[in-house]
């Protein structure tokens, strides 16, 4: 949740927006703490109109922007971090965008990278610019990732911020302030790429390093990107259950009902500008439940 406007990044949530979507959900809905939801959802005993708000990676913003408004609309919301950038790490898409951000030139080559070349002239031009790349880079492993984002940085001559996600004291707090906390693996990998020990060890990790710092059980997973088959599969959903986590959430939108799988639950990105296109997309759900 930015704290203004990005006219780079137009459609990435922003506090006022928030706070509007925060405001129709806690008229609308009962919302949840996810792990009582998911209590709640196995025994058939969800109140109406049943709602929880999940968010994922650990973004500094969630605790200096999001939380406070999360907290005056009495609301709660559980995090999914991805505890290898915890205390100044970065992830690989936020490198691609602060590069095409802070690149001062009016064009930039990445052919020596096998990337195209990139005209920057606009702010359109450079919108258009990190998509292309993001779609370029987003299914390389994970390693290759990291390596050519900071081959495009060096290339653009450009120094990246580090104070991008959350610290290890805000993950702290977040979780003193009555929010909870999930895993969501140690570097954001594509699941189902990965052998099924380097998955279990990316899980296993993220949820090491999380009841570490909190001193207490983390039960709750959420895949990275979340499309069912192409970013994790059936192997990955049972690593997870087996892992003996209470449940996990994916990114196929829509609702979920007592026949549905508790680590596959479904959510919904609020991206609708308006309270009543918002609100068509919420009742559109409940005709999508599995």
């Amino acid at each position: 949740v930015l704290p203004k406007p990005d006219p780079l990044l137009p459609e990435e949530m922003q506090v006022s927006r928030f706070d509007a979507i925060c405001g129709w959900v806690a008229k609308w809905f009962n919302v949840l703490p996810l792990d009582l939801a998911v209590t709640q959802l196995k025994t058939g005993g969800l109140p109406e109109r049943a709602a929880s708000i999940t968010f994922d990676d650990g973004y500094a913003d969630n605790y200096h922007v999001a939380l406070p408004v999360l907290q005056r609309h009495d609301l709660t919301a559980t995090f999914f971090v991805a505890t290898g950038f915890l205390d100044g790490g970065r992830m690989w898409n936020d490198s691609i965008a602060e590069t095409i951000r802070r690149c001062l030139a009016p064009a930039l080559d990445l052919s020596t990278i096998g990337l195209g070349c990139h005209n920057l002239t606009s702010i359109e031009d450079r919108r258009a610019a990190i998509a292309v790349l993001i779609d370029n880079i987003k299914y390389l492993p994970g390693e290759q990732r990291v390596i050519a984002t900071e081959k495009m940085a060096h290339l653009a001559q450009v120094q990246l911020p580090c104070g991008l996600m959350m610290t290890s004291n805000e993950v702290k707090a977040m979780r003193k302030a009555g929010m909870q906390i999930g895993a969501h693996t140690m570097s954001h990998p594509i699941l189902a790429q990965l052998t099924d020990e380097h998955a279990r060890k990316e899980i296993q990790g993220s949820r090491n390093v999380l009841e570490t710092l909190l001193g207490e059980r983390v039960g709750l997973f959420a895949y990275p990107n979340g499309k069912r088959g192409e970013d994790y599969t059936a192997r990955s959903v049972a690593l997870v259950r087996n892992l003996g986590f209470d449940a996990a959430v994916s990114t196929e939108w829509g609702a979920s009902d007592m026949k549905s799988d508790p680590f596959q639950l479904r959510r919904f990105t609020p991206w609708d500008l308006s309270r009543l296109r918002f609100g068509a997309r919420m009742l559109s759900n409940l005709r999508n439940v599995k």
